[in-house]
């Protein structure tokens, strides 16, 4: 039977969801579960990872939906939950394969490099972007990755990986500038995904 969802906000499928209407957690599953998915794909490879970690993030979410909060993104507080817990699982087991405890960042891919990897022949343009973001830092990758790719806006971007406002801003104006001027330094300019109006 097809659910017709009238008033599809976050809001209104959140409130539904912890009254325990059926449509909504199925709702909340399937508009996300897919970006969940490869957002974990560019922090491990360990794909039966990600989904038992995908799987757990919505057992918790059923298990507390009475005494959860009222998020305004469903996507943002699934992205935290699920990012907060691979992480965990990384050095867990990073831990039982050696005694040194190590620290995961998230591998961020972007669309263009996908496209640069799996393609036989590379235009000039496409490496030399490609060269660009490669001189990116892991925290300059992480913002471009949720402003351009996920289109989050600042405030979304500071929560979800702890910095203030201000640093969230730098890090995308920064990392901008860094692959705008590896381009330049090419002879091109900067024409893929990034929105000249964004910030």
């Amino acid at each position: 039977m097809t659910v017709s969802v009238k008033l599809n906000t976050d809001s209104t499928i959140w409130t539904d969801f912890k009254e325990g209407r059926d449509y909504a957690l199925s709702y909340i599953y399937n508009q996300h579960v897919d970006f969940l998915f490869f957002y974990g794909k560019k922090m491990t490879a360990d794909e039966e990872l990600i989904l038992d970690v995908i799987h757990d993030v919505f057992c918790y979410l059923i298990e507390k939906k009475e005494s959860l909060g009222e998020p305004q993104n469903i996507r943002m507080y699934l992205l935290k939950s699920f990012r907060r817990k691979l992480l965990l699982e990384i050095e867990k087991a990073n831990k039982q394969e050696s005694n040194k405890v190590t620290v995961q960042e998230p591998n961020i891919v972007f669309s263009i490099e996908e496209e640069i990897i799996k393609s036989e022949e590379h235009s000039e343009r496409e490496l030399s972007i490609k060269e660009g973001l490669k001189k990116l830092n892991s925290k300059q990758r992480e913002a471009l990755y949720y402003k351009f790719n996920c289109g989050f806006d600042y405030e979304l971007i500071c929560d979800l990986m702890s910095v203030s406002k201000s640093s969230a801003r730098q890090l995308v104006s920064r990392g901008i500038a860094v692959v705008k001027s590896h381009v330049q330094e090419q002879g091109f300019h900067l024409l893929f995904f990034l929105k000249r109006n964004c910030f």
